[in-house]
Formats: structure tokens, sequence, C-alpha cells
């Protein structure tokens, strides 16, 4: 009788590598923005706290304690085109800055990108034309940028992304929100010190987000290259 015949076994993979599909076992995934991710985070917030300063230095007069960003671009003051340029700027800047934060789950991107968009539209719909609109659009803006970090843990992920830095950093943002709004509704003497204070600390956060993961993708760059001179060592 003929020997019965057996598929030859597959060649193993070359040591020290894994299938494509699969990071090695153990080994985290590695998740990190495009370097170029680090313009676009530093243009917000220098469009958003920069176009503010600016707007009330040529508004003579304006209490920037109790009154709101909003009322720098309408007709109210001098130049209300600059406040406007600025509120573009940094929508434009926050969309720009979402598309490169490559590895990121997708809804903290998203979230990201839906607070630019909102921003940008607070701009191009002034308080004193479409208050209403304004209105829409400026709490999707200040709760998508509140919130999208916290949509952006990853637990397999590293430092920067676990939930024990990104919660505490949603929770300061949350905060700040809420300071902002109470003093809106009761129309506090504090009204545009408290929306600044938000409104500044969200054009921060994805600069702070970019430049920790970048700094970690180095610091991991540097500790293998080392490891591999002192093995050829």
């Amino acid at each position: 009788m003929p020997r019965p015949r057996h598929a030859a076994p597959a060649d193993p993979a070359p040591a020290g590598h894994a299938p494509a599909d699969h990071p090695p076992a153990g080994r985290p995934r590695i998740t990190s923005p495009r370097r170029w991710a680090v313009v676009p985070a530093a243009v917000a917030p220098v469009a958003m706290i920069g176009g503010w300063l600016l707007a009330e230095a040529v508004a003579p007069g304006f209490d920037p304690v109790r009154r709101t960003i909003s009322e720098l671009a309408t007709a109210d003051v001098p130049h209300p085109g600059v406040m406007t340029a600025g509120l573009l700027v940094t929508g434009v800047a926050h969309v720009v800055t979402a598309s490169g934060l490559v590895g990121l789950p997708r809804t903290g991107r998203l979230g990201l990108a839906l607070g630019g968009v909102a921003t940008a539209a607070v701009g191009l719909l002034p308080l004193d034309r479409a208050p209403h609109a304004h209105g829409i659009a400026a709490g999707v803006a200040f709760g998508a940028l509140a919130l999208w970090p916290a949509a952006s843990v990853r637990r397999d992920g590293p430092s920067p992304l676990r939930p024990a830095v990104l919660a505490p950093a949603t929770a300061v943002l949350l905060g700040l929100l809420g300071w902002f709004v109470a003093e809106a509704v009761r129309a506090g003497l504090a009204e545009g010190l408290a929306e600044r204070a938000v409104a500044g600390a969200e054009s921060l956060a994805p600069l702070v987000l970019v430049v920790a993961l970048l700094s970690r993708r180095r610091a991991e760059s540097s500790l293998r290259l080392g490891a591999a001179g002192g093995l050829r060592g």
C-alpha cells in the first residue's frame, strides 16, 4: 500500500520576528502621533489665547473678566475680525491635529475634530447675528474639547494614554467648563475669566498630549539604540 503523504511543516518565523499582523507577545502596541502634528497642536493655543489678547488690546475699555470671548467677535468692538480669525485658525488647527494623532482611538480623534469644526463655527456665527446657532456651536465645541481626552484612553497604550493620566485631565477640563456654565447661568462677575480658563486649557490639551507621546517615542528609541549598541559592544 502507498504510504500516506504528510504536508510539509510551515517554515517557522525568523527568530525575533512576529507575524506582520500581530505585535510580539507581551510588548504593548506603541501609539505615537505624526511628528508634524506638533505644529497645528501649537498653533491652536497661540491662535486662541493670542487672538483674545490681541482683540482686547485693540478694544479699549473691554473688560475680559466679565465679558466673553464671543463678544470680541461682534460689532460691539472696533475690530471683530481679530477674534473671528483666532477662532477659525484654532478650529482648523484642531482638525489637522486630530488627523495626525495616529494610533489613538477613533472616538478620541473624532471628538477633537468635532471640537475643531464647532470652534470654527463659533467664529462664523457671531453672537450678535446668530445668537441661537452661536450658542449651539459653542456648546458642542466646549463639550467635545472637554471629553475627547477621555475618549482617547488606551489601557494597553503608552502612559500618556492610560486612564490614570487622561481621566484626571478630563476631570479638570469638565471642572473648568462647569465653572464657566455656572457663571454664565447666573451672569456672574467672572464669566469672561471662567470662559478664558476653559478655552485656554482646551486649546492647550492637544499640544500637551502630542508632546508627551513624541517625547516617549524619542525616549524609547534612545533606549533601543543604547541596548543595540551594548549588544554589539
